[in-house]
């Protein structure tokens, strides 16, 4: 084999942060990252923009975070606000009725206009479509994560927000040879209290952190604070911001990715919408570093300077977000294992966790993701 003509006929990239998959959480979090200077590439596997699913329901705190992006006063004028929300019970073959004025800004859009919103806000160059990521690792020598793409193609990323279950299945996609019988149910609020969110510079964000049911409608705003707090962490540091926004290995700005769980789920709701805030304004806290430092003057290597102030970045992000995403989980939780189980004493221990949480949505709403 001719290695020469081999690694000529490939092509490497560098980026300063990659998200994996284009969806509501991803595109938000490379808009929170450029407004706080910080170029980056998103790479989906579809040919196009996802624009698939039905509609989105926004709380306050959702719109806060749209605010921070800038995309608030265009997405209300497509919206509709909701006044009062009427549920329908069914107890002993008869109907019940229980309607509740909305106590805080709520309003329902179509996730096609976020969705196009949030990629008509970033330069094209910066999505790129039909890239299918075949394998990650991991460069041991820089610590960069090493993307695979279907064309023999490879991108370094610097930071990477990329969900370590789907680095994990790419990894084990070519050798699986058993099928499980299991229930499929969302992600309980132990594993998100428990799990581990960043390796390396790699994190997660939006579904692939805090993936819950519709129960609530804050999937969505959660993801975009996601991106607030992220972009926000790595521009506020004065060790990273150089390097990650000085441009990618082609020359162009660096690009992100995002996470491609996000796909699955149409519905989100606001939690999505309130991660892409958080995960951005993470990333821009650390985001100054100058690698060109290190070495001969006794200070530390550069990527060693950048790969410690990225991760200290992004444990700031996770931190935050773990409070924030695991009282919404066990919300969500508690009230969708409280509608399907048959069980008395499960449905008092839902019924007990709910009081504990407040019995309503207003902690949920009237939470503030912050200034990106």
């Amino acid at each position: 084999m001719d290695f020469k003509a081999a690694a000529a006929a490939t092509k490497e990239e560098v980026h300063g942060v990659v998200i994996v998959g284009g969806g509501l959480c991803g595109l938000a979090t490379a808009l929170a990252l450029r407004r706080k200077g910080i170029e980056s590439l998103v790479v989906e596997r579809s040919e196009a923009l996802r624009v698939g699913g039905v509609a989105l329901n926004v709380h306050a705190n959702g719109w806060r975070a749209l605010e921070e992006l800038g995309l608030a006063d265009g997405l209300r004028e497509t919206a509709n606000l909701i006044t009062s929300v009427r549920m329908v019970r069914q107890i002993q073959g008869k109907n019940q009725t229980i309607v509740s004025p909305a106590r805080k800004e709520i309003r329902c859009l179509r996730r096609k206009d976020v969705v196009e919103a949030l990629a008509n806000s970033v330069p094209g160059h910066m999505i790129r479509y039909g890239c299918r990521i075949v394998a990650v690792d991991q460069d041991p020598g820089t610590n960069y994560a090493v993307l695979t793409m279907a064309d023999g193609n490879t991108i370094k990323a610097k930071v990477d927000e990329l969900p370590d279950d789907i680095a994990d299945m790419v990894r084990r996609c070519d050798a699986a040879s058993s099928w499980t019988l299991t229930k499929v149910w969302y992600r309980s609020p132990w594993q998100v209290a428990l799990a581990g969110f960043r390796r390396g510079a790699a994190t997660v964000a939006g579904d692939a952190m805090h993936a819950m049911g519709p129960f609530i409608g804050q999937g969505g705003s959660a993801g975009l604070e996601d991106a607030v707090v992220l972009a926000r962490s790595l521009s506020s540091s004065s060790s990273s911001r150089s390097e990650l926004s000085g441009g990618g290995g082609d020359g162009r700005p660096p690009d992100v990715a995002d996470d491609e769980v996000a796909r699955r789920e149409a519905r989100g709701g606001s939690a999505g919408l309130e991660d892409a805030v958080v995960l951005a304004r993470s990333l821009s806290s650390s985001s100054g570093a100058v690698l060109s430092g290190g070495g001969g003057d006794g200070r530390p290597p550069a990527s060693r300077l950048l790969r410690d102030d990225v991760g200290a970045a992004i444990d700031e992000y996770v931190a935050e977000r773990r409070r924030r995403v695991t009282a919404l989980c066990l919300h969500s939780f508690a009230i969708g294992t409280l509608l399907t189980t048959r069980w008395l004493a499960v449905k008092l221990g839902c019924v007990a966790v709910l009081a504990l949480l407040g019995g309503d949505s207003r902690r949920d709403v009237d939470y503030d993701c912050g200034r990106l």
